[in-house]
């Protein structure tokens, strides 16, 4: 991560909850200077006053760039105090889900070079992905240095259209919760046929930590990770037998669930 343009103007974040606080953690072990960051948030944390950074203190006016990282209710009256700053050279970069370029464009005017990011919760542990964005304004150095500040909390990639951010939104944006709703039914189902609760619950976290670390170490596709370990009529046969039926089983249940995400995503997004 190149760090000397923003440590030489600085960087503010507005807003520092959860992801906020993750990426500014991220940023610092990377070796941006905590003078160079001012954080704009109502209620800092005891964590965020303990990092030595300026909060809620007059910006500078031209930092390099100004991340908007608060929840999307609260992104009314946020833009007003970042305004000043559109127009200039300062690189935006939203992680607000279901704020568009255009909103941005419209309150920090259309010169303004503005990225669009979805992470996800993982970020928290570094283990999150990103996609990005950016206006006809965003040059591809401007995306490098976006990537460079997003990788501090995992993987990114690159959007071909900010109309995609819908379906990447049911994805890996809500895509979590998912999970977390599999290993805690997983672990239900273990607990149903015997097994003591916590020693079901480890079971499957252990086992869906485990199968995502393999999927994404292996060279093979998921497809023939799930083939290498379904015995003919063995017992992940005959489970899989009831997870991939046509009509009752994952194909159609992820189908209609990612479906609703996006097209609720896409609801908000006009609101």
């Amino acid at each position: 991560m190149n760090i000397s343009r923003v440590a030489e103007q600085g960087l503010v974040l507005l807003g520092c909850g959860k992801m906020g606080s993750a990426m500014l953690a991220g940023w610092l072990e990377h070796g941006l200077p905590a003078a160079s960051v001012w954080v704009i948030d109502p209620y800092p944390s005891d964590w965020l006053k303990a990092q030595g950074v300026n909060i809620n203190t007059p910006l500078p006016e031209s930092p390099a760039v100004v991340l908007v990282a608060v929840k999307p209710q609260m992104m009314g009256e946020a833009l007003p105090a970042i305004q000043a700053l559109g127009g200039g050279d300062s690189l935006f970069i939203s992680v607000a889900a279901g704020t568009s370029l255009a909103t941005f464009e419209n309150v920090l005017g259309a010169d303004t070079p503005i990225i669009r990011a979805m992470p996800n919760t993982p970020a928290a542990v570094r283990q999150g992905i990103t996609a990005l964005i950016g206006n006809s304004e965003a040059s591809d150095a401007d995306i490098v240095l976006a990537e460079g500040l997003l990788s501090a909390i995992g993987e990114t990639v690159r959007l071909d259209d900010e109309t995609q951010m819908d379906a990447v939104t049911g994805v890996s944006g809500s895509g979590p919760a998912y999970v977390f709703h599999l290993i805690e039914t997983l672990a239900q189902a273990g607990e149903a046929h015997g097994l003591p609760p916590e020693l079901a619950m480890k079971l499957a976290k252990s086992t869906v930590a485990g199968a995502g670390a393999l999927a994404m170490a292996a060279d093979e596709h998921p497809s023939q990770l799930r083939v290498n370990v379904t015995s003919p009529n063995g017992t992940t046969q005959a489970a899989l037998e009831v997870l991939m039926h046509e009509e009752e089983g994952f194909p159609d249940l992820l189908h209609r669930a990612v479906k609703a995400a996006t097209n609720r995503s896409k609801e908000l997004s006009r609101e």
